[in-house]
């Protein structure tokens, strides 16, 4: 049994004098009144007292000041009332929340209007800042009439002092029916909560969510109370139950949504110290640790924990809302072709355009038609929903079926004939999902909803990412528009069940949370799901791979140099066959896709593409080893030669640039690379050096910049200074040196937001290496910006690892870090500090991590083998990053 909170006694105030105004003396203790209020209030929410009765609290306090000086100032003057609106109006103060106020006036001499200006500029002097408006009638009504959040604030409405005949005669002018009819008011509701869901990506899933505005926030709760008081006089959702418009579990679902959203939002109210409504990162760990979460693990942190519960709650409030405006709808469907019945199947048929079943016991004398209602949807694309009260049927048979649907052999059996529809089959999945369906059949799914992960790189929940994978493996199946995923689209065409495909989507992260690696855990649950299924062995062992390997082509292609035939042949014999390529590259673009964003770019997908290509190209060839060094080596110089031709460089140009290179060079560039630098070489003299090339939408998806110029002591760290000055990203970089002592180095670029550069940004580049190689001491110092205010909140412990490959005269260094501007410029200046000479350069982002891998050596070109050597560069390293994050000109915006 709960016990009621202690009433706050709010201090008694002398009873106000009509019209004889507010002393400055009186000011401040009206000012210290609420200060003192606020202050209690902060203590009890910290102490675990119910937000719904702080709010009130907080509303009756201020409430009780404005009386006293409305009389204060106003008197009794039978042609001015001061009404609450908005949260005020349904005595909700938040600690920050605004105080909306509604003066309505009769007639309004001179001497009125002024002392209403005294009025509110009193409330601004004890600290109020109230909202406010002073509208007589006619202009209430006639702004009600032409803006339905202006009618909305007046249906809310709440006298705290003046006239009684006034509101008495304002009630009777919103009354009349010409005045937002119901149907009109409906429709004008659901538009505006479509357009605000809609600013929101129409996802409650966002990584900063908004809990006011936001899909599933307060507003949607809120909508719920207007639209029940003025369709059905129903305000409350108890009132709501009792006209038929919610169900009893709704209900209660809601309550412990709005809640649960209260609590946030108070405790951000105070940890914010302004009205912000808005999860920041800033906050969220701050509000984790406040509303008593803890770590359970490295990979269940308290944050995830209190994001999760936020999310969940949101997508319940989102979900309910959805299916009460479903209901609202039909209350006004009056077309006639609206009651039309058509048999769609043996249990389903269409009402209208909405689905419907015949009985309606159907899901519990066959729960397997929870799953069949989802494939007959999807077989007819004219349906634009379901029945409203097929809808409550489903919800009902989930409280009693749900937790035995997976058990259900004819349930998996349906299922599975989804999962044969192929790519449509993902809409189907996305409804189930919407309706809580999927999450009761599939329980590891249902762990996953709402799950986070408390990093930049991963924008969606677990849940919203895997329906989104699921979506642009869908999307792959559709003809090819504008060239967008034209080779997973001819890929996809290939695939001889499709349905794997989608196991393995569905499964790859849902494991996400558990500690451990997902990967591992996710193979573990996709395997006993599919031998559920029914499916074959082989069928079984294909989908269990997919989601253990799932990032398998994504970390090769970015990690390793795919040029490299070894690298590609042993990511050959991995696969071992050609369809679980297909796959695994359908999965691999798909699963970067629906990451983030801002994720996929030309690079990358040139990257995979090459990757698929090559290995491809292995696996028809047989899995012998990859051709000798030598044999490479002529196969580029003949096919560069030949482009060489059509340029018109002769043969005996191009072998004496290539006598000066070094022989990695041909192992190292595709042929058409090597025939760009050979060119411009072949055509330049003394006088062109240093030789810059920039190809600003060359065949890797990326900006190639090819610097050739006489080596210099930090050359390699001046570049990539000069590149982070440009905010051009670094995704590959190549060094090497000829034998006559000239510094061959490339970079792949792109610009800050993920795009291959124009014509007029290239041509800044190039004007900008010049000024840079031109003088005579090289500048390599790193230009100072502002990192993201997001990055703030995000620490990766640095990390790096030397390792040395047998045969291999190189040393690789792998660097963890968190990412941050200028940070290849940082190591750059680390490798020169120590004498270190760069190779090789593969340059990876995850949001705010970053993943650099180098080859190096020493001045000799031979790898370091000295531990001692590598402690030195190991700490410069550290050194050079740890400053390069502690002199981040961190604005106070930012903070």
């Amino acid at each position: 049994m709960s016990v009621a909170p202690a009433p706050l006694r709010l201090p008694r105030l002398p009873t106000p004098v009509a019209c004889s105004g507010v002393s400055t003396e009186a000011r401040q203790a009206l000012r210290q009144l609420l200060g003192d209020v606020e202050r209690d209030l902060a203590g009890r929410f910290h102490a675990g007292e119910p937000v719904e009765f702080l709010v009130q609290t907080r509303a009756a306090a201020v409430e009780r000041v404005l009386v006293h000086v409305w009389i204060a100032l106003i008197g009794d003057s039978n042609q001015a009332a001061l009404f609450a609106v908005g949260g005020f109006g349904r005595a909700e103060l938040f600690p920050y929340s605004d105080v909306d106020l509604l003066a309505l006036v009769g007639i309004a001499p001179p001497s009125l209007l002024r002392a209403l200006e005294a009025f509110f500029a009193c409330l601004w002097d004890i600290g109020l800042k109230p909202g406010h408006a002073v509208r007589s009638i006619a202009q209430n009504v006639e702004f009600a009439g032409s803006d339905v959040g202006v009618m909305t604030n007046l249906l809310e409405r709440r006298r705290i002092a003046g006239d009684i005949a006034l509101e008495a005669a304002l009630q009777k002018a919103l009354a009349a029916p010409s005045l937002w009819p119901a149907r009109d008011y409906f429709l004008a509701k659901r538009a505006e909560w479509l357009a605000r869901n809609e600013r929101y990506n129409d996802t409650a899933y966002n990584l900063e969510p908004n809990i006011k505005e936001g899909p599933g926030g307060l507003r949607s709760l809120q909508l719920l109370g207007w639209l029940g008081r003025h369709l059905f006089a129903a305000p409350s959702l108890a009132e709501l139950v009792q006209a038929g418009m919610l169900l009893d579990d709704e209900a209660e679902r809601l309550d412990a949504a709005r809640a649960q959203i209260w609590r946030i939002r108070y405790a951000l109210h105070l940890l914010a110290k302004r009205g912000e409504e808005r999860l920041l990162f800033d906050y969220q760990r701050d509000l984790a640790r406040q509303l008593g979460y803890a770590d359970e693990h490295a990979k269940n942190l308290a944050v995830e924990q209190f994001m999760q519960d936020f999310f969940r709650a949101a997508i319940s409030v989102k979900r309910i809302t959805e299916q009460f405006l479903q209901r609202c709808e039909e209350q006004f469907d009056t077309d006639p072709h609206a009651q039309q019945v058509r048999r769609l199947s043996i249990d389903f048929v269409s009402i209208g355009n909405r689905l419907d079943s015949d009985t309606s016991d159907l899901f519990l004398q066959r729960p397997a038609a929870l799953i069949d209602l989802f494939r007959v949807w999807i077989e007819h694309p004219e349906l634009i929903g379901l029945r409203a009260d097929l809808t409550r049927r489903i919800q009902q048979a989930l409280v009693t079926v749900g937790a035995t649907l997976a058990d259900d052999e004819h349930v998996n059996a349906a299922f599975a004939r989804l999962l044969r529809k192929g790519a449509p089959a993902v809409e189907a999945l996305a409804r189930m999902n919407r309706l809580g369906v999927l999450a009761l059949y599939l329980p590891a799914f249902g762990q996953v909803v709402g799950r986070m992960q408390y990093d930049l790189f991963h924008v969606y929940t677990v849940d919203e990412h895997t329906l989104r994978v699921l979506r642009f493996v869908a999307r792959f199946a559709k003809p090819v528009v504008n060239h967008e995923f034209a080779l997973a689209h001819e890929v996809f065409t290939r695939l001889l069940k499709p349905e794997l495909l989608l196991l393995a989507a569905l499964f790859h992260d849902i494991a996400k949370g558990r500690g451990g690696d997902h990967s591992a855990l996710g193979e573990h649950d996709a395997r006993a799901f599919c031998i559920q299924l029914g499916l074959f062995e082989a069928e079984v062992e294909e989908v269990a791979w997919l989601v253990r390997w799932h990032l398998l082509m994504s970390t090769t292609a970015q990690r390793q140099d795919i040029t490299d035939p070894d690298v590609v042949h042993a990511f050959a014999v991995a696969l071992a066959d050609s369809e679980r390529l297909d796959h695994l590259y359908l999965l691999t673009v798909a699963d970067i896709c629906g990451t983030s964003p801002k994720l996929w770019n030309s690079w990358k997908e040139t990257l995979l593409a090459d990757l698929y290509t090559s290995a491809r190209y292995v696996l028809r060839q047989g899995l012998e080893r990859p051709p000798h060094a030598d044999e490479r080596i002529a196969a580029c110089q003949r096919e560069a030669r030949m482009l060489l031709a059509e340029q018109g460089v002769a043969a005996e140009a191009a072998n004496r640039v290539w006598a000066d290179w070094p022989s990695q060079s041909f192992l190292r560039y595709r042929p058409d690379q090597i025939a760009w630098q050979t060119g411009a070489l072949a055509r330049a003299d003394a006088a062109d050096m240093p030789l810059i090339l920039i190809e600003p939408d060359s065949a890797s998806g990326a900006t190639e910049i090819f610097v050739c110029s006489p080596d210099r002591d930090g050359l390699f760290a001046t570049l990539t200074a000069v590149l982070d000055r440009l905010q051009l990203s670094v995704h590959a970089a190549r060094v090497a040196n000829s034998r006559g002592g000239l510094a061959l180095d490339s970079f792949l670029v792109l610009d800050r937001h993920g795009k291959a550069l124009s014509t007029d940004a290239a041509a800044n580049a190039l004007a900008t290496l010049r000024r840079a190689l031109a003088k005579p001491v090289l500048d390599a110092q790193i230009s100072r910006r502002t990192p993201a205010r997001s990055l703030r909140h995000f620490h990766v412990p640095t990390r790096i690892e030397f390792t040395q490959q047998p045969g291999n005269a190189r040393t690789q260094v792998a660097l963890v870090c968190s990412d941050h501007p200028g940070l290849l410029a940082a190591v750059a200046q680390a490798f020169r500090e120590c004498r270190v000479r760069v190779h090789d350069a593969r340059i990876a982002t995850f949001g705010e991590r970053a993943e650099d891998f180098f080859e190096i050596t020493d001045q000799n070109n031979r790898a370091i083998l000295h531990t001692d050597t590598l402690d030195i560069l190991r700490s410069a390293l550290l050194r050079r990053l740890s400053a390069q994050i502690d002199d981040a000109p961190w604005s106070a915006k930012a903070g």
